[in-house]
């Protein structure tokens, strides 16, 4: 008998054609807004549109070479949806930089954005396997659970508008650990719930028709409870501490199918939120902004109802369709280029720019969880769902607070927002993502008897 040879099926040619023809078609739509805006400023194309769309579309097209040759049967939608999401914020910081506001620079974000390219072709190239990141679950938790607490350290820690949330050297370099914290916790928690999964979901008493979970089982919801309260009441900050809380709850609602977890997750996050209240001014402060925003004493507070009020009028301005790009006032929002990037665009692009703005957000989500239920193996897809809820949550809290759906938490628009963490951690979530869905498309290996012969093929 001969000896066993091995035979890759090449991917079709026609998916990567159809990827690379999607990523063209949204760097042009980059440049059109890019050129849009220069119109309406100075009534002529901008001098450094080449420059930009050469540059984002030589970045893109690098990422799709590393996904052709190390991610070949990802999904082909992923990265094209990302780069719009990406250029978008781009022209958004452009065209706060020409009208000289709060020191934006889209010069600066597009090499930002070079970084976070990097960022995720060496995730997808040293990865070759993510089930390899189970072995690393207590290892992840331990450098989440450091990140996280690096900015109260003396020295590195770094206080901005009351939160203690940066590290580094104020003026030369400044990074947010939480945004990596949440990427090495949600590995965490998709290797722990695989492994205590089958306890977790146990059934204790029942009241009325829930199930609910054992005494014995509530350490790990109670302890993520009490860790996502110290990260606000250490840090003031109450977006990461909602980012990891939710994110802990979905996870463990996926892994166990029980809906008393979410239950007393609500509870617990109710529960907190109340304490908090009562004991801690910075937390009251924002609730009393959201219940009256147009209290005529918040407005001039500080950490008051102005920047909201702000964010509000501008897209009540923008209308359905918008002013246009670049014929808008967004240097009046406080915050623009951060926290209320979401209010801008809504005044120069309209409701309907904002409704397509959101619908591609829900299709990187969708694919994210496609990518979940077309895995193979519990951890792959506690991950995949984990790290997609986290996307979604994350649009869904700063969205809901420039909106006063609920209480601003000072987070980020994933993508869009100044500032190279959280661009950084995004790029490299999007590579978990891509590496998930290269190996859930991935046909397995067929073992094909041919005329004495054992070749195995991959299809």
């Amino acid at each position: 008998m001969s000896t066993p040879s091995v035979e890759l099926v090449p991917l079709p040619a026609k998916r990567r054609v159809a990827q690379l023809v999607m990523l063209a078609f949204a760097v042009v739509i980059v440049m059109g807004a890019y050129a849009n805006v220069g119109l309406a400023i100075d009534g002529r194309v901008p001098a450094g549109m080449l420059t930009y769309g050469l540059g984002l579309g030589g970045f893109m097209l690098a990422a799709y070479l590393v996904m052709a040759k190390f991610a070949p049967w990802a999904d082909p939608l992923i990265l094209p949806l990302v780069t719009v999401v990406n250029g978008l914020g781009l022209v958004m910081i452009y065209r706060l930089e020409q009208s000289k506001a709060f020191g934006a620079s889209a010069t600066t974000q597009l090499m930002w954005t070079a970084v976070g390219v990097v960022m995720f072709s060496v995730t997808l190239i040293v990865l070759r396997d993510h089930r390899a990141l189970q072995r690393l679950t207590y290892t992840a938790g331990a450098v989440g659970l450091v990140l996280l607490i690096s900015p109260l350290l003396p020295f590195v820690g770094i206080s901005t508008n009351g939160a203690r949330i940066w590290v580094g050297i104020p003026g030369v370099v400044q990074l947010q650990p939480s945004e990596f914290a949440k990427l090495a916790l949600i590995v965490f928690f998709a290797g722990y719930l695989v492994a205590k999964r089958d306890v977790l979901a146990l059934a204790g008493r029942r009241l009325l028709f829930i199930d609910l979970p054992r005494a014995r089982d509530l350490g790990p919801i109670l302890i993520t409870w009490a860790l996502s309260l110290g990260v606000l009441i250490m840090q003031r900050d109450l977006g990461s501490s909602l980012l990891i809380f939710g994110a802990f709850i979905a996870m463990l609602y996926i892994a166990t199918q029980r809906t008393s977890w979410v239950l007393i997750g609500i509870l617990l996050f109710v529960g907190g939120a109340i304490l908090a209240g009562m004991l801690f001014s910075h937390v009251q402060d924002r609730f009393t902004v959201y219940l009256d925003p147009y209290d005529p004493a918040l407005y001039d507070k500080a950490g008051g109802s102005a920047q909201l009020l702000q964010g509000l009028f501008s897209m009540a301005t923008g209308g359905i369709t918008g002013t246009g790009l670049g014929q808008g006032h967004p240097k009046l929002i406080p915050l623009a280029i951060s926290d209320f990037i979401f209010p801008a665009l809504g005044e120069e692009l309209g409701l309907t720019g904002l409704m397509a703005l959101l619908m591609i957000y829900a299709l990187i989500v969708e694919r994210g969880l496609r990518t979940s239920l077309a895995a193979r193996d519990p951890f792959s897809k506690l991950l995949a769902g984990g790290l997609s809820f986290v996307l979604a949550w994350q649009v869904f809290i700063i969205v809901g607070g420039v909106t006063n759906l609920i209480p601003l938490t000072g987070l980020v628009t994933p993508f869009m927002s100044q500032g190279g963490s959280a661009l950084l951690a995004n790029w490299i979530l999007i590579a978990l993502l891509v590496r998930m869905s290269d190996s859930a498309r991935k046909p397995p290996p067929q073992a094909i008897q041919d005329e004495g012969m054992t070749q195995v093929f991959q299809r």
